[in-house]
């Protein structure tokens, strides 16, 4: 959609007097009985209406359903007109690109319409900002899967005209107010994002730290810059010290972790180069945060739900707002084919003693090279055909096959080797992505865990299990392993289904309210602020 002319977002003053200075409603129907024909003024404003809605069918629409009768440029729109520009004026609190609907361009069209077929242009142009503004704040600027193929959320968006409506049975104020996600994490999001600009504008933290490591007891300059770096950031009080004494190692510690570093106190390489992230990059990721929050704008959190951010490598049982369980996470490879996807679903189940039917990517990419070479390999796997039977190896001629015409598949039956281990909780999705169990336990040791072909694996999975089962049995571990103990693959069904989000944020608030940020491991973040700049959203270029 074009971007209006650019000026500076107008001032609460400027709104307020642009109010009273409006142009009055034009000339109606003749006086008299009957339908009088209309007088020239307002057959051009209605000309107007109709030329500047023309490519918006909504709007069109509207106007000629409502007799073209303004909504904005009346003598009687006053209020929505300061709601709008107000609502406009501040456009910039939440990262949303202000030319798209520049409230000081608007005001200025306002005070300098000199004609009814200017005031009907003016009318067009205030509903077209309000229904960007309403449609960006309230539910995001882009559309995630145009960004990125991994970003598979579907955003609700709300119908223009239904906009419309909705907005002229409330109050406009009320209206305007309540369009941004009602979520607490955005306007802890928009705090920090303008706690931020502020530090950029003020110069960020200053020197960055040297890139050596440094550990509790080193003296010397590197040293004093760790120190300075600490004061400026907030995680410690400032001090003539310049021993990396108890006090900054007890400020590296909670800075590793709100950025999800291993909390050992030692300024390694990984913390200096977080440590080193200037205050500008730190803004654009709570832009970025902003938006990813808009796109869930629609979604009800105020119940349980799992929450799986995969940049902090981390899943979640929320419940009412409370974290009742939290284990580490591996995720999907940063390999084009391998990304974990962001979605939306309800877990339903879970699988005890799972079979692992091997995906077909995997095994025409991966398995049919090998068995080609050596028909015995992967023994650990079966061969099965279409009817679901298991075929003797020494029975097929690998080398006849390609990926595209491999006409068996491969399971792994349930075993203490299962690459799915003991349990699979299942949200059926198009995308075949769900949370398991795994025996590569040493992998939830490393500090970034991107290692699966996409779905998430568990460090705590019986744990897991345990917690969702908590609300429908008394005895939630002693039914999970009375399954268990079987060895047979056997499920249990969730009686109450339980939202689970697949997330992207490398920032976020904590559970107590402070910000904490994450290593953009997939490069999604990027790809989204270069869009957003694309779209008009700008930052001030100062150093960081």
């Amino acid at each position: 959609m074009p971007c209006r002319p650019t000026f500076r977002l107008v001032s609460s003053a400027l709104v307020a007097l642009t109010i009273s200075t409006m142009l009055p409603i034009g000339p109606v129907l003749a006086q008299g009985g009957g339908a009088a024909p209309l007088i020239a003024p307002e057959i051009a404003f209605r000309q107007a209406v109709a030329e500047a809605a023309a490519g918006d069918e909504a709007v069109a629409a509207f106007y000629r359903d409502t007799n073209y009768a303004p909504i904005w440029t009346g003598a009687g729109d006053a209020a929505r007109r300061s709601a709008l520009l107000g609502a406009l004026s501040r456009a910039g609190d939440h990262g949303l690109p202000v030319a798209r609907y520049d409230a000081q361009a608007l005001t200025a069209a306002l005070r300098g319409a000199k004609s009814e077929r200017d005031r009907g242009q003016v009318e067009v142009a205030m509903m077209l900002a309000f229904l960007d503004y309403a449609r960006d704040v309230q539910t995001g600027v882009l559309v995630p899967k145009k960004i990125d193929a991994g970003m598979v959320r579907e955003i609700a968006v709300r119908d223009r005209r239904g906009q419309i409506d909705a907005f002229l049975r409330a109050d406009p104020a009320d209206f305007l107010r309540a369009l941004p996600p009602h979520a607490p994490e955005y306007a802890q999001l928009m705090r920090e994002k303008i706690r931020l600009e502020q530090l950029v504008a003020a110069g960020g933290w200053g020197e960055g730290v040297p890139n050596q490591p440094l550990e509790p007891g080193a003296t010397g300059p590197a040293v004093v810059a760790l120190r300075d770096r600490l004061v400026a950031m907030g995680y410690l009080r400032p001090t003539p010290s310049a021993e990396y004494d108890a006090a900054m190692e007890r400020a590296v510690r909670e800075f590793q972790l709100s950025h999800g570093l291993p909390t050992d106190g030692v300024a390694g390489e990984a913390t200096i180069a977080e440590l080193n992230v200037s205050a500008e990059l730190r803004l654009r990721s709570v832009i970025v945060a902003m938006e990813r929050v808009r796109w869930m704008g629609d979604i009800d959190r105020s119940g349980r739900y799992i929450w799986v951010n995969l940049p902090d490598f981390s899943a979640r049982i929320i419940d009412h707002g409370r974290e009742v369980f939290v284990t580490r996470s591996v995720v999907g490879k940063n390999v084009a084919d391998q990304r974990t996807p962001e979605f939306s679903d309800q877990m339903e189940f879970m699988v005890i003693n799972p079979s692992w039917n091997v995906p077909r990517s995997i095994t025409t990419k991966e398995y049919l090279p090998l068995l080609k070479s050596n028909p015995n390999a992967a023994g650990h796997l079966k061969i099965v055909d279409s009817a679901g039977r298991v075929v003797s190896r020494g029975s097929i001629d690998f080398s006849r096959y390609t990926a595209a015409n491999f006409p068996f598949s491969m399971r792994q039956p349930p075993s203490d080797g299962n690459a799915l281990g003991k349990v699979k909780f299942m949200f059926p999705n198009q995308y075949n992505i769900y949370l398991h169990d795994t025996p590569q336990k040493a992998l939830f040791q490393q500090d970034v865990r991107a290692y699966s072909h996409g779905c998430i694996r568990l460090g705590e999975p019986f744990d897991f299990a345990y917690a969702l089962l908590s609300v429908q049995s008394a005895d939630p571990e002693g039914e999970f392993e009375s399954h268990l103990k079987t060895g047979v693959e056997s499920v249990i069904k969730l009686e109450r289904p339980v939202p689970v989000h697949l997330v992207y944020f490398t920032a976020y608030p904590g559970s107590k309210g402070q910000m904490t940020y994450r290593r953009d491991v997939y490069g999604r973040d990027g790809r989204i602020f270069e869009a957003l700049e694309e779209a008009g959203v700008a930052l001030s270029t100062v150093q960081g």
